[in-house]
């Protein structure tokens, strides 16, 4: 049947609310009564694909009137209570310490860097007057995560916020691959992107954290389909195959519990960053979550424990912030399964618990001009010195 939703209101002013109900106006209406009367700067919404698209733009649309609202489908829910089997997570952002300016991208299937750039740096420029004393800045993304077009917006994007950190999630829909969505002011949204800039009048610092390590096995793609970010051969071999020979499995057997497991990275200015496979093709070629062109040297990684790594980061924020008020998380899917696979996902839901993340997971992760996999990235809001 699902829970009517439940609320937290933060020492921000931000209010977060959640719910299971699986009919969109009854979910959309529980939303609303939780959230209460505020006057919202932004309306976030992270939603299961289990809800209709359609029908959840027009229970959001009718329980917010003239709320600026961005939402994505996910991969799976994030609450403060920890995960939610199908639901719906929201973040309300007051006015009151908030200045939120946001803008939607269409048509990421002919991508136009230029305009898009213009169209950020614009938006940028509204806030322009607005300079927070204790505070600071960020810009969030949401993305089709089943454009294959994350590389090239987020750095058109990275690029026109001149200096201003981004983090953002690409939309999901729990591992069927078929159709994700967004929703931007009451209207449905596939092939586009949200970019919403905030500035805040409390300390804020965005990060990113992942939980594996290089080993010494390479592998060179030697054929690929490039913009269907498919590898076809891995040193010459069948792609699956010799990936498969690697880790120790079948490429018969190969999921993506598999992938989660044994994930690929790539070196990039002297830093290692995950390119995780999103399934196995019948054919016996591999597809990606990110661009993946010929000649690129892959390494085969291994985890680190998870727990310990994810609570190391949070403690440096912590520190950093001097206490985290909440976290807005982006956290890739296969991260999920890889603590699944390990008996980790209770500890890493009460590590999330305790430092109030709310947010969805991915089918790819955004930190400043990067498209990333298997990787935690968001961020954190702490404490203002005085109350604005």
């Amino acid at each position: 049947m699902g829970q009517a939703a439940r609320a937290i209101t933060h020492k921000c002013g931000v209010r977060s609310a959640w719910t299971t109900l699986p009919d969109p106006q009854a979910a959309a209406s529980a939303l609303a009564e939780a959230i209460g009367s505020m006057a919202l700067a932004q309306l976030v919404v992270f939603f299961s694909p289990t809800y209709p698209a359609d029908d959840l733009a027009r229970a959001l649309a009718a329980r917010f009137p003239g709320a600026p609202l961005a939402a994505c489908s996910s991969a799976g829910e994030i609450s403060p209570d920890g995960g939610l089997d199908r639901g719906l997570v929201a973040i309300a952002f007051p006015q009151k310490g908030f200045r939120i300016v946001s803008t939607l991208v269409r048509d990421l299937s002919a991508f136009d860097a230029e305009q898009t750039a213009a169209s950020v740096s614009a938006l940028r420029c509204r806030l322009a007057g607005e300079q927070a004393a204790e505070g600071g800045r960020f810009a969030l993304t949401l993305i089709d995560g089943l454009a294959d077009a994350e590389e090239q917006v987020v750095s058109a994007i990275d690029r026109a916020l001149a200096g201003v950190p981004l983090v953002g999630g690409s939309a999901g829909d729990d591992l069927s691959f078929r159709r994700t969505a967004l929703i931007y002011d009451g209207e449905v949204a596939t092939d586009a992107a949200i970019v919403m800039i905030c500035d805040t009048d409390f300390p804020v610092e965005t990060f990113k954290t992942d939980n594996f390590e290089p080993t010494e096995v390479k592998f060179v793609v030697t054929a690929s389909d490039d913009g269907a970010r498919t590898v076809r051969e891995l040193n010459a071999e069948p792609a699956a195959a010799e990936y498969a020979m690697a880790v120790g499995l079948d490429p018969r057997n190969l999921t993506p519990m598999s992938f989660a497991s044994h994930p690929l990275v790539v070196r990039v200015g002297g830093e290692y960053f995950c390119r995780s496979i999103r399934r196995l093709n019948a054919d016996g070629s591999l597809s990606f979550f990110c661009a993946i062109d010929r000649g690129l040297v892959l390494t085969l990684a291994r985890p680190k424990d998870i727990v310990e790594v994810t609570r190391a980061e949070l403690e440096r924020l912590e520190a950093s912030l001097g206490g985290v008020d909440l976290i807005i998380g982006f956290d890739c899917v296969l991260r999920r399964l890889d603590a699944e696979i390990r008996q980790k996902r209770r500890t890493i839901s009460s590590l999330y618990r305790q430092y109030g993340v709310i947010g969805f997971e991915t089918y790819g992760e955004q930190y400043r001009s990067m498209h990333l996999n298997q990787t935690f990235t968001g961020v954190a809001i702490g404490f203002a010195e005085s109350a604005p």
